[in-house]
């Protein structure tokens, strides 16, 4: 089809669009090199398998957040991998003529088609998008607005340009087997057939190179933009978290030269990975009950101006130039995003490409906390109380002693060979509203007959909100001595019931085992064998294997519409969602009303990430929206699975004036139904 000199300048071509394709990417690649180091490679062959089934099934789009959207991006994605392929036969069609990749085969016929096809539904996917950017403007789209013009504008010119090539290319070569319908239909309707060869044949080479700089400008432009997440994002993907998603990898103390994020060198290449992923879709924006409630945080903008600054500052990164990079705080983000945000992980789960965006926001606090020494100033007196009284109340041991001896239930050093501890954590020691499931847990307990004691006075704080608000320092030392009071016993299990110890025991402490000091391989040993088990996840066990059984509880509050209010800690990090389920089948006769954000999309109460033990900052309550979306449900019972979202949801419906709710654990729930009455008369 091209002359020498058009085929030269074709090679020339390919040759500019590889270079500026190429630079941006390897500017990429060598800050990534640059950035601290972090272990993303177990399990190499499940990642593979996710990452093909998350891109190649666009499992990454289609989720519940936005189906339509998701739906849009099918039509594009799929266009696009059949224009990639027509691509690669534009160009070798360029110094073969007549050239084409599946010949005059049925797969010929059948891919030309479909070609064709794909071109209508890119176009679709386009304007979809486009109204609902320029159009209807939603908060999410409040970045990217140019990215996306080019983009757009580049898809149309790309599918327009082929369009009329292939149009041309069809009535030239009458006698090719093809069924590109779309392509015959234009050539007839504007009668391209007709036009003599010479013309033809010019026509066609014209509209070949406008096809082909459209698309090579298009190739040019991608690394030079959000839509750089085409690739970045399947690698994303691929090196993605395989433990929790709520677990926080420690620091050594004692060898860390740095704590926390203080500059952009600080970062692992996993968190520039995650920046290069973003494609500013703003799903994340859209879920974030930070920002739903007006405080100073996106979890978008957390990553996008990530992103920018990783660029603007790159040849500083990649000459190890730390000393001249701007502090991360106040440079790149502000105090106030920082401590807005609750750890709850919506961010994260509604990501497409499984950013981890708290990562960030809690390393940018450890540096603040250890290193800068600021933090907001209600934590001083908490992280005092924690160290000097092991409680964020700052209550007396005797406090301890009383409830125990209320109980009634042996400790570990009264009872050391008991195969199972009841850990009551500073809510069940401290809180009446704690105690009353505390009571609830032991009276379950000792129905099953189940052979347990409580840890007892030993016990610590978890340091839970002391690792998320950013003192580490603290989190170990607490960590420390409760490891330290398990490893004196034999246990085959610890029971909790609250999601934030949980989370610690069950993801967290067990890598504190690593490197701290004062653990003999024995000790060790036996802490790793210890189960650590959920109240929700025991509790439905016992139901499924007949040590207890509840009997429908038939009062009016316990008869009517109840609903579920899914904690971020068991449901959504660890995702366990359908045992507090099971629990409230068995003991309620009523009916069930899932809220609209419920199970792994449950929102936040605002008390995660150490929230709870800060002060209300300006905006709209977190949990004043949970409790408005109850109250919107008909529910007149709640039942939550942590005495933080218990608390939460308590004084949100009084604020409310919705004191007729009732919230309860689904313990305190299953306590009264082992009865058989309506009566709560031991919770």
């Amino acid at each position: 089809m091209l002359t020498l000199i058009e085929k030269i300048i074709l090679s020339l071509l390919v040759l500019l669009t590889g270079v500026l394709f190429l630079a941006p990417v390897v500017k990429r690649i060598m800050i990534l090199a640059c950035c601290q180091p972090v272990s993303r490679t177990d399990l190499l062959l499940r990642r593979f398998f996710y990452t093909v089934s998350r891109v190649f099934l666009q499992l990454c789009t289609l989720k519940d957040e936005r189906p339509w959207t998701g739906a849009a991006h099918l039509l594009i994605f799929y266009g696009a991998l059949a224009f990639d392929t027509m691509t690669v036969n534009h160009v070798i069609e360029g110094y073969v003529d007549g050239f084409y990749l599946f010949g005059s085969t049925v797969a010929g016929r059948l891919f030309s088609a479909s070609v064709d096809l794909f071109s209508l539904t890119v176009l679709a996917g386009v304007t979809f998008f486009a109204v609902r950017r320029f159009f209807l403007k939603p908060p999410a789209y409040n970045t990217g607005n140019r990215d996306s013009a080019m983009i757009y504008t580049f898809i149309f010119l790309a599918v327009a340009t082929f369009l009329v090539f292939n149009m041309f290319s069809v009535a030239s070569h009458p006698g090719r087997h093809t069924w590109a319908f779309l392509s015959r239909w234009l050539a007839g309707l504007l009668g391209v057939s007709s036009l003599p060869e010479t013309s033809l044949a010019l026509n066609l080479k014209i509209s070949y190179w406008l096809h082909a700089l459209a698309v090579f400008s298009f190739i040019a432009y991608v690394p030079h933009s959000k839509y750089f997440h085409l690739f970045a994002g399947p690698v994303n993907l691929f090196f993605r978290r395989s433990g929790p998603s709520a677990s926080m990898k420690p620091i050594n103390l004692e060898t860390a030269e740095n704590f926390g994020l203080e500059k952009a060198s600080d970062i692992t290449w996993k968190d520039a990975l995650d920046a290069y992923a973003c494609v500013e879709c703003g799903r994340c924006q859209d879920v974030c009950p930070a920002f739903q409630s007006g405080q100073p945080l996106s979890p978008k903008m957390v990553i996008y101006n990530l992103e920018r600054h990783l660029l603007a500052e790159s040849q500083k990164i990649i000459r190890n130039k730390r000393e001249e990079l701007l502090p991360l705080v106040p440079g790149v983000f502000t105090e106030e995003e920082i401590w807005a945000c609750t750890t709850c992980g919506a961010c994260l789960h509604a990501c497409p490409f499984d950013i981890e965006h708290p990562d960030k926001l809690l390393g940018l606090r450890q540096n603040l906390v250890l290193a800068m020494g600021r933090f907001p100033a209600e934590l001083g007196g908490f992280f005092r109380k924690l160290e000097i009284h092991g409680n964020p109340w700052g209550y007396p041991e005797s406090e301890k002693t009383a409830f125990i001896s209320e109980l009634g239930v042996k400790t570990l050093a009264e009872h050391p060979a008991a195969r199972y501890a009841l850990w009551l954590g500073c809510f069940g020691f401290y809180d009446e509203r704690g105690r009353k499931i505390a009571r609830s847990m032991v009276k379950i307990l000792r129905s099953a007959g189940l052979d347990f004691a409580l840890v007892g006075k030993e016990e610590r704080c978890c340091g839970d909100s002391a690792r998320r608000l950013g003192n580490e320092y603290l989190f170990q030392a607490l960590a420390l001595e409760n490891l330290k009071t398990l490893s004196r016993h034999n246990l085959e299990g610890l029971i909790t019931f609250c999601p934030h110890g949980y989370n610690v025991f069950k993801n967290e402490y067990p890598a504190l085992l690593e490197f701290l000091e004062g653990f003999d391989e024995e000790e060790k040993r036996k802490l790793r064998n210890i189960r650590v088990i959920s109240h929700p996840e025991l509790l439905a066990e016992l139901l499924a294997s007949g040590r207890i059984s509840a009997g429908k509880l038939q009062s009016g509050l316990f008869a009517g519409i109840y609903t579920v209010h899914d904690s971020c800690y068991y449901g959504r990090h660890n995702r366990l969602l359908e045992e507090p389920r099971k629990i409230l089948k068995a003991a309620l006769p009523g009916k069930l009303q899932e809220l609209r954000n419920s199970r792994e999309h449950s929102f936040c109460c605002g008390a995660g990430g150490g929230l709870m033990w800060t002060e209300q900052k300006p905006g709209k309550r977190v949990n004043h929206q949970r409790c408005r979306e109850i109250v919107a449900s008909r529910a007149r019972l709640v039942a939550s699975s942590c005495p933080y979202c218990l608390t939460m949801l308590e004084d949100g419906f009084r604020d409310l004036a919705a004191a007729d709710i009732t919230v309860m654990d689904v313990a305190e729930i299953l306590a009264a139904a082992l009865t058989d009455t309506d009566r709560l008369s031991d919770s």
